[in-house]
């Protein structure tokens, strides 16, 4: 079985920093696309940013120039760097990947279990 675990959640004032790290562990043959979504309370989840194995990357358009994806293929894991953070970034961050397991003829979406981003005005 394959799980994906984030960390690096927490309180930040308006204006700060935030790393956010997550890694896939079990049976992994491949990782396609690795990224963020975040649901905020009331909403609906929402694309963050993803990046595929190729290094190819994609953003919302409200987190453009101020947050980064970038991963390491050889520890399957997937970086959020999120910088002049805004009390609208507060919401539950889940990290996403396109897997196939090391069973399996077609890749998959696995979810992490979310990380809470707090961000204080």
């Amino acid at each position: 079985q394959v799980q994906l675990v984030e960390s690096g959640g927490g309180l930040v004032q308006a204006g700060g920093s935030l790393r956010l790290s997550c890694s896939a562990s079990g049976r992994i043959f491949s990782i396609n696309v690795m990224g963020w979504y975040r649901q905020a309370p009331g909403k609906q989840r929402e694309l963050v940013a993803t990046i595929t194995s190729g290094g190819s990357t994609n953003y919302a358009d409200s987190v453009k120039d101020r947050f980064t994806v970038s991963r390491d293929n050889a520890k399957n894991t997937v970086y959020l760097q999120m910088n002049s953070v805004k009390p609208e970034d507060t919401a539950v961050y889940y990290c996403y990947g396109d897997v196939r397991s090391g069973s399996a003829r077609w890749s998959r979406d696995y979810w992490g279990q979310g990380t809470q981003v707090t961000v204080s005005s």
